[in-house]
């Protein structure tokens, strides 16, 4: 394999045959995270809440990874309703405050667990600004 597993109980364990990250190099490829908490195995209600969960899962990944939130360069957000966008966008905003990483946002029919939105990340670590 061309790169390290990452896997960290701070964030759901994959439910499939995934890794929640892998390392390549200087880069962090972190799969879609849902907003599943960790420590309870539940799912907060709406999209806002959902994203918090869900930022604070990819945080989880990176740092696993030797990584942060600072570090990620590209993400995709994935929302099963485009109507719940300036939601989520206003917590995304709190995680990304400086610099924030180049993102497409798409709309999906649906998403495990019937979760609102899912997020994955790709972060270089010690890319420099």
């Amino acid at each position: 394999m061309p790169g390290k597993v990452i896997l960290t109980s701070n964030a759901p364990a994959p439910v499939g045959p995934y890794s929640q990250a892998i390392r390549a190099g200087n880069l962090v490829f972190v799969a879609g995270q849902i907003p599943v908490d960790p420590a309870t195995n539940t799912m907060p209600q709406s999209v806002a809440d959902q994203t918090r969960v869900v930022l604070r899962n990819v945080q989880a990944v990176l740092e696993a990874a030797g990584a942060s939130l600072a570090d990620v360069v590209k993400t995709t957000v994935y929302l099963r309703d485009l109507g719940e966008f300036v939601a989520m966008n206003q917590v995304y905003a709190e995680f990304f405050q400086e610099a924030p990483p180049a993102r497409a946002t798409v709309e999906v029919s649906g998403l495990p667990k019937g979760a609102r939105v899912e997020i994955e990340a790709i972060a270089a670590v010690g890319h420099g600004a």
